[in-house]
């Protein structure tokens, strides 16, 4: 069963997702797609135009969304067939938190704490095309000049979030969730710190003599994932053109595995069949992926998409996503 990632280097979030597939020692191949729009590899080969970074295939089921993609990666690669685990037990007994574990992760570290950390980037560097792009993206036009404003209220927040995160392990434990090995919630809050730590302005927030325990802790999950690295191949690069030609001729998840939850489509007012678009809440809102629904639970979205390579199955999370008839979703626009 293969397993191809859709990423470019820069981006945070495919970062996050290679400390899980590091984690949970899944062997796989990677495509590097530009840091903005076109991505034709994704886009006209797939027919997916949902437009975030990163995206993973196992087979012909596309997840998008790192929460959905944490969630498949661990469901369908289990340690019962030798691979590791984002839902370490806790080490003095007893099993992972793993709903708690995965609100933590979307709803503090994802969408509370990471939001916080692009102010920090070299907006006023940054060509037009680039500021023009994640315009699109945010849904309205960026104002550098505010964005350049806003750091120091970003950096005092980004401080008060940390000492959260001392607190936590003020009691002397590894983990944040003293688990016997890393988890998701130490992937996913670690991943932030880390990729703004060479930020040029941000060199105070990391200060041993307030979060002496927290940079401890950061320096720990580096050594921790700087180490598995080490152990692993280099991750093999294929065109988009060869990802998509292999996604489109594998095998998919049978509907079934999801299923059709038929009370949680008729308090969406959707069906089976329904020709769908799907989008994010938040940003990038108008860049839905219109497909038929297929599949429908209480955790995930499943529609079908059909690029020029052929057709796909395409997976959304519920949380901070919304389904809608495709009609409806293009009298919204």
């Amino acid at each position: 069963m293969s397993v191809i990632l859709y990423r470019y280097d820069a981006s945070p979030f495919s970062v996050k997702i290679d400390n899980i597939l590091l984690l949970k020692n899944i062997p796989h191949e990677k495509v590097n797609v530009a840091n903005m729009l076109p991505r034709p590899e994704i886009t006209d080969l797939l027919g997916v135009t949902y437009r975030r970074i990163p995206i993973l295939a196992i087979g012909n089921d596309i997840y998008c969304d790192t929460s959905l993609i944490a969630s498949a990666l661990e469901r369908r690669f289990p340690t019962s067939q030798g691979y590791g685990t984002i839902f370490p037990n806790k080490k003095h007994g007893g099993s992972a938190d793993t709903g708690l574990l995965k609100a933590f992760a979307k709803y503090w570290a994802d969408t509370v704490l990471f939001p916080l950390a692009p102010l920090h980037l070299p907006w006023d560097k940054f060509p037009p095309a680039f500021i023009k792009d994640r315009s699109t993206f945010r849904g309205g036009p960026i104002n550098v000049e505010a964005m350049v404003a806003q750091r120091g209220q970003s950096l005092s927040m980004l401080s008060t979030h940390l000492s959260l995160i001392e607190e936590q392990l003020s009691d002397g434990r590894e983990w944040l969730f003293d688990t016997e090995l890393p988890s998701l919630a130490d992937v996913s809050v670690h991943f932030v710190y880390a990729w703004i730590k060479p930020f040029r302005g941000v060199d105070t927030l990391f200060d041993a003599s307030t979060f002496p325990k927290s940079l401890e802790w950061i320096a720990r999950v580096t050594a921790y994932l700087g180490r598995l690295k080490q152990s692993r191949p280099e991750v093999p690069k294929i065109t988009g053109k060869d990802a998509a030609a292999r996604i489109t001729a594998a095998s998919f998840e049978p509907y079934n595995i999801v299923g059709f939850d038929a009370r949680e489509g008729a308090r969406l007012g959707l069906k089976s069949g329904d020709e769908v678009s799907v989008a994010p809440d938040d940003s990038a809102r108008n860049f839905g992926t219109v497909g038929k629904l297929v599949a429908l639970n209480r955790e995930e979205f499943v529609v079908e998409t059909k690029g020029s390579a052929g057709l796909t199955r395409c997976h959304f999370p519920r949380v901070m996503f919304t389904a809608r008839l495709a009609a409806t979703a293009k009298s919204k626009l």
